[in-house]
């Protein structure tokens, strides 16, 4: 259709051309109006060839949508159609981004920028506008960023190439700023363009936090505020207050960080929608830290209600996961039912049309070889029955044993979950109750004019020595540490406290940062469950823990020069407490290997696939 009506424009033309001799001649006018026509027609073709190809992208279909791109992209330099150029440049870069291919990415964001930058200032071209020439700046700022994020140096590199890496690292960081400074100094003219700034403000002042310039990150998370709060964002900006009071705190600020806090869940208080929810349960836990720092109690009731919060969305979450798993398996189950039901009638009809057919054959050629030829026909049939069973039951287990491992994951799941619940109530709110008791026994001793009650000494030592084992209790089920510092001190804490007179524990700790707290539970869970192996069994006087990420791995090395096992004559599981770590293993995709012999000691290798947090910009 829209071919057709492009024809009879030209056509309308054609016939134009004829009434407009009076001021140029026929040539002239004909040149003039089919250069205008084809013009048209290449822009509509454009059009609808780019809105195709940007539908294949938004279905995810990446390497076709970029074949097309580059097509398309080919034929606009030849047309010499710089609006066309740019938004086939832009969406190619697009692709390569989502891919994780960022060099190309920057490659033809680099190409966007510089045709917009020449339209902008030029202004020759009517199709581009202000937010193109943005737009093309903040991908170039970003993708550096992104370039900055991914580059890790190998431990296997030289230490030159370590050096030269390392400086590429902090080029493309210096390249980041140096574009996010010009989203900053761009005027703002409309409210896409505010926004971008709002998201650059935020991924400058996280560099700045990260490098400890915390007066430039501060300055840039208030430009942020500033932009939510004109606009009536609040949610958003309870988020960047979040952020503020995160780099009060880094500075020990805790007053600041603390008042911070506050205001950021006055503006949230009422909003239900889980974005809000999830940002008020990091609200309540930041608030708590800045609490406990400045020794307030009311702390512990901040913390618990964060862990309230927490608790319901991983319950949500847990509850989905073990309906879905069921529903999935019985489904399965009952599809594999009704298709073997369906299959065993088959072969029924099959077999007695079969034998119908061998018996009435039997009668007619011989009576003779009646009785022997239906024998061997029935054990034919016994036989093909037997397999057809035993491939049955085949399956059968082979469903069973999937839902089990399925069911067995999201109980280990539950179970940890519920772990770290018994040990927040206990360190939060079974401590918070001692430390009270604790306060009413020293409000009570200043009430004697002369010499306290021996019982008031003996109840005081025995509420500490409660509050001791409730601490240490709380910490074996999951640790305080780990939940605020992450595995590097977590892992250190564990070496230390089970390090005593005949054991030495040591840690070699190489690049590990901070990673998706499910994930960094699970890793604790598995290296202390280890590490009771070695004080239980290994009779060992020197251990030694290793973790280190590498190619977006984590690697854990447990060694002790213990007694060690024969593991050809034990099975290695046996007896060890570790079955469940070994599902657990399995579950996360991670490889699990013991190496031992008698009086050589032990070597434990974990390779876990790491999982990442959120990220904490919108890059």
């Amino acid at each position: 259709m829209k071919k057709i009506i492009l024809l009879l424009f030209i056509c309308c033309n054609f016939y134009n051309l004829f009434s407009l001799e009076n001021k140029k001649t026929t040539e002239e006018v004909y040149l003039s109006k089919t250069s205008s026509v084809i013009s048209i027609l290449n822009d509509s073709l454009f059009k609808i060839s780019y809105d195709k190809v940007l539908s294949i992208y938004k279905k995810g279909q990446y390497g076709q949508a970029l074949e097309g791109a580059l097509i398309l992209l080919d034929n606009s330099k030849k047309n010499k159609n710089l609006y066309w150029s740019y938004k086939l440049s832009y969406l190619i870069g697009d692709i390569y981004n989502k891919t994780n291919k960022y060099e190309k990415s920057l490659e033809y964001f680099k190409k966007s920028y510089q045709k917009s930058k020449l339209n902008t200032f030029d202004n020759f071209d009517k199709q581009f506008n202000n937010v193109d020439y943005a737009n093309s700046i903040f991908k170039l700022g970003s993708t550096y960023h992104k370039l900055f994020v991914s580059i890790n140096v190998s431990d296997k590199l030289t230490y030159l190439d370590s050096i030269k890496l390392h400086n590429k690292k902090y080029a493309y960081l210096d390249s980041a700023k140096v574009y996010y400074e010009k989203i900053e100094n761009l005027s703002l003219l409309n409210s896409e363009i505010e926004s971008l700034k709002t998201i650059t403000f935020t991924n400058l002042s996280a560099i700045y936090e990260q490098d400890s310039s915390f007066v430039k990150a501060e300055i840039y998370v208030r430009k942020a505020l500033s932009i939510h709060k004109k606009n009536n964002n609040n949610l958003s900006a309870a988020n960047s207050l979040n952020n503020l009071g995160n780099i009060f705190l880094s500075q020990g600020e805790y007053q600041k960080s603390k008042e911070v806090y506050n205001q950021a869940l006055v503006l949230i208080k009422n909003d239900d929608n889980p974005r809000a929810i999830i940002t008020k349960a990091s609200l309540y836990s930041n608030l708590a830290w800045a609490m406990r720092n400045l020794k307030e109690y009311e702390a512990y009731d901040f913390q618990e209600k964060s862990y309230e919060i927490e608790g319901n969305i991983r319950q949500r979450e847990v509850d989905k996961a073990v309906e879905e798993i069921t529903e999935k398996y019985n489904f399965d189950v009952k599809k594999q039912v009704l298709l073997q039901e369906q299959e065993n009638k088959r072969l029924k009809d099959q077999r007695v049309f079969l034998i119908i057919g061998i018996i009435a054959l039997i009668i007619i050629l011989s009576l003779a070889y009646k009785i022997k030829v239906k024998t061997l026909k029935q054990n034919n049939l016994a036989l093909e029955l037997t397999q057809v069973e035993l491939l049955q039951n085949q399956k059968i287990e082979k469903i069973k044993s999937e839902a089990q491992i399925r069911i067995l994951n999201a109980t280990l799941d539950g179970k940890e979950s519920e772990r770290k619940q018994i040990a927040e109530t206990l360190h939060d709110s079974v401590s918070a109750l001692l430390s009270s008791a604790t306060l009413h026994l020293q409000a009570t001793r200043k009430q004697f004019n002369g010499s306290t009650p021996v019982e008031i000494d003996k109840t005081q030592e025995i509420i500490l020595e409660a509050s001791h084992k409730i601490r240490d209790l709380s910490h074996t089920l999951v640790s305080s540490v780990l939940l605020k510092f992450g595995l590097n001190f977590a892992i250190k804490d564990i070496a230390e406290k089970y390090s005593n007179s005949v054991l030495k524990i040591e840690t070699n700790i190489k690049k590990v940062r901070r990673y998706e707290q499910g994930f960094e539970i699970k890793v604790y869970n598995i290296t202390q469950e280890f590490a009771n192996n070695i004080l239980k069994h290994s009779n060992a006087t020197n251990a030694l823990i290793a973790l280190k990420e590498k190619n977006e791995a984590l690697y854990i090395t447990i060694s002790d020069d213990g007694v060690g096992f024969d593991k050809n004559s034990i099975n290695i599981k046996d007896g060890l407490g570790i079955n469940q770590i070994d599902a657990r293993i399995q579950m996360m995709k991670g490889e699990f290997n013991i190496e031992s012999s008698l009086n050589e000691g032990t070597k434990i290798t974990v390779i876990l696939p790491i999982v990442e947090k959120e990220a904490f910009s919108h890059v």
